[in-house]
């Protein structure tokens, strides 16, 4: 009877020490993924440092971690927040949450502060802004409210006799108009108009109505759209 040889004893020994640790590393990293957590993963990657797993095994953390870190800035809900999330993980799996997240705290904060101040600046600024806002409505429609009208002071052929009458309004009622604005010609307007600033509807009618009193002729007119008018607050 042939006994085996040391060098066939010491092959099938190793064999068995190989299979047992791959045994061990497969169970080491069924439970690691069972569980799921960093803690696992780094448990596994300390046991089998040479598994070819290992780099699979730090993604997973990566992907946990950046996770975390955007539920912690969700959480809080903060501009600080989601900024200290887009330091930390700028390429991350949230990146484009957090720059909306951003982007809307943004849009909040200005809509709240043209709501607080409720001027035509404030709401103009806003729009301008954030005009796909989706209180752009809200604060055009609070705008047309505000500085939705005129008062038409004249309507002339030529620029340069508008530009002249309106010299004359702003020396003689510069108590009463702040600013005036030449309006050229648009559409099926062929005239040059001489208009005050634009403010509300009750605003107009009473600034109408005063320099009727002081007898310069008037109209309340709505502006429909806007148009390039020549501001003569300075003259």
């Amino acid at each position: 009877m042939k006994h085996p040889s040391l060098a066939s004893l010491c092959a099938g020994l190793l064999a068995a020490v190989g299979l047992v640790a791959c045994s061990s590393s497969n169970a080491a990293w069924q439970k690691a993924s069972a569980q799921g957590t960093v803690a696992a993963y780094r448990g596994f990657i300390r046991q089998h440092p040479d598994d070819p797993r290992v780099q699979q095994a730090r993604n997973r953390i990566a992907a946990l971690e950046d996770t975390r870190a955007w539920r912690a800035a969700k959480s809080a809900g903060t501009e600080q927040a989601y900024r200290h999330y887009l330091t930390r993980y700028p390429a991350g799996a949230y990146t484009a949450q957090a720059q909306g997240a951003i982007s809307a705290l943004k849009e909040s904060s200005a809509w709240r502060a043209a709501r607080t101040a409720g001027t035509i600046t404030a709401y103009r600024t806003f729009l301008q802004r954030f005009p796909s806002a989706p209180e752009a409505a809200r604060a055009q429609a609070r705008l047309d409210t505000l500085a939705g009208y005129q008062v038409q002071l004249g309507r002339y052929r030529t620029a340069s006799a508008a530009n002249a009458a309106a010299q004359r309004l702003k020396r003689r009622f510069a108590s009463l108009l702040a600013t005036i604005r030449v309006v050229p010609p648009g559409g099926a307007v062929k005239v040059t108009a001489v208009r005050s600033e634009q403010m509300s509807r009750p605003a107009a009618l009473a600034l109408c109505a005063r320099l009727r009193q002081a007898g310069q002729g008037c109209s309340v007119v709505k502006i429909r759209s806007s148009s390039n008018s020549l501001s003569l607050s300075g003259l």
